[in-house]
């Protein structure tokens, strides 16, 4: 190996030792979450094979490792789920495997009937453990010598799964229980990163004249592509709220009365409603590129004079209007910059600076508005984009002034004992 791949090596190694020093790296949560499922499953098997000499011990380790979930609400919901749900297996080979015999019949009538019970919601994920309980406990079944045996096998399987399960969520709980609250933060982050992102590109582009085809048709996949994004984001508020719920850190009992999730939960609806004006914008600019081709498809003979009226109005008359727009959707681009670093712990400051920002963006929007009305561009015809325009433009600026305004009111307003600064 040459000296340059061995620095390289080691400079990875570094890079990776210096995220598990992060309390809240991707790095240090995925060790943890090993280390801890490690940890139920040994535990697991020590009781399950060194303690009660179990005929499957397996069922109990398996069960402590699936329990080791994101969260301690979620660790202890899907126990009693999954509990539940080979309980319901066990219960259906008991009953008709004990009434009708070890052959194929009757494990079609299990197969049929521990499905069925498997779709039930209150089950909920853990649907699908119905029909594997039930299968596994028909092989325990067939290989018991008696009936008492077939029964006690049976109960076993119950208990190991308990087991198990208790494992499982009692590491989860007593060893470094999960804490997720910034999630929430970070949804946001993420969603006003993609919208600044987006108009820090689009802003250059109008304001020097009009973008041709490719580039708006750039911009309006892009906008199109944040389905994903936004359910991540979504995602990720809910992670934040349950991990608080059951968790028995002093600090979750803090964070349980300083997280601010209403003005997040707020803030990330304005933000995805922001992402649908932007695509709107973008779809305007896009569909005037296309209506103008199928133009020229539809009316060959009226080419040149459309390429002088093409040379004679964008440039010259729409042109003050691009630069203003494009002045405005840079005010947008200072305000999601101060959301794409959100912080709790100094929202008071942020709130303050996102209000500044707002006011800023509605001075810039009356310029797109005044620079309408003067150059007298129609807002109503429908082959031209300067109407939705407006409109995205007065609907951004409204959101933005409703986020800074719910910031604000959480910032001054903080819950009992928020430590925001």
């Amino acid at each position: 190996m040459s000296e340059t791949a061995t620095r390289e090596k080691w400079e990875r190694v570094a890079e990776w030792g210096r995220r598990l020093r992060r309390p809240e790296s991707s790095a240090r949560r995925s060790l943890l979450l090993v280390l801890k499922c490690a940890l139920a499953a040994t535990l697991s098997w020590l009781v399950s094979y060194e303690l009660m000499n179990a005929t499957s011990p397996a069922f109990a380790p398996f069960s402590a490792v699936l329990m080791v979930q994101v969260t301690v609400y979620q660790s202890v919901v899907q126990s009693l789920r999954y509990v539940g749900a080979v309980a319901a297996g066990v219960a259906v080979q008991a009953v008709l495997g004990l009434s009708a015999g070890p052959d194929l019949v009757t494990f079609a009538l299990v197969a049929l009937v521990a499905l069925v019970i498997s779709r039930w919601r209150v089950l909920g994920a853990q649907g699908s453990q119905v029909a594997t309980a039930a299968f596994f406990a028909f092989a325990t079944y067939t290989g018991a010598s008696s009936n008492t045996d077939q029964v006690k096998e049976l109960g076993q399987i119950v208990l190991l799964v308990l087991i198990g399960s208790a494992v499982g969520v009692g590491v989860n709980v007593l060893i470094a229980p999960p804490l997720r609250y910034r999630s929430a933060e970070w949804g946001i982050r993420a969603l006003a990163q993609e919208i600044h992102d987006l108009l820090d590109t689009m802003a250059p582009e109008l304001g020097g004249g009009t973008p041709d085809a490719d580039i708006t048709r750039g911009w309006r996949n892009r906008a199109d592509r944040t389905d994903t994004l936004i359910s991540q984001s979504r995602e990720g508020l809910r992670t934040a709220r349950e991990s608080l719920r059951l968790n028995p850190r002093p600090w979750a009992r803090r964070r349980r009365r300083t997280i601010t999730f209403e003005a997040y939960d707020r803030t990330m609806e304005a933000l995805v409603r922001m992402i649908s004006q932007v695509a709107a914008i973008t779809r305007s600019l896009d569909q005037q590129h296309q209506d103008e081709e199928q133009d020229q498809e539809q009316d060959q003979e009226q080419d040149q004079e459309r390429e002088r009226e093409e040379e004679s109005s964008p440039d010259r008359d729409y042109a003050p209007f691009l630069r203003a727009y494009a002045t405005f959707l840079s005010s947008v681009v200072d305000f999601t910059e101060i959301l794409a670093t959100l912080d709790e712990d100094h929202l008071r400051d942020q709130a303050g600076r996102l209000g500044e920002a707002a006011d800023g963006l509605e001075r810039c929007r009356g310029e797109v508005v005044r620079t309408t009305e003067e150059r007298g561009l129609s807002l109503t015809d429908p082959t031209e984009p300067y109407g939705v325009l407006v409109v995205e433009a007065t609907r951004l600026s409204e959101e933005c002034r409703y986020t800074a305004q719910v910031l604000a009111r959480s910032a001054e307003n903080p819950p009992s004992g928020s430590r925001t600064a």
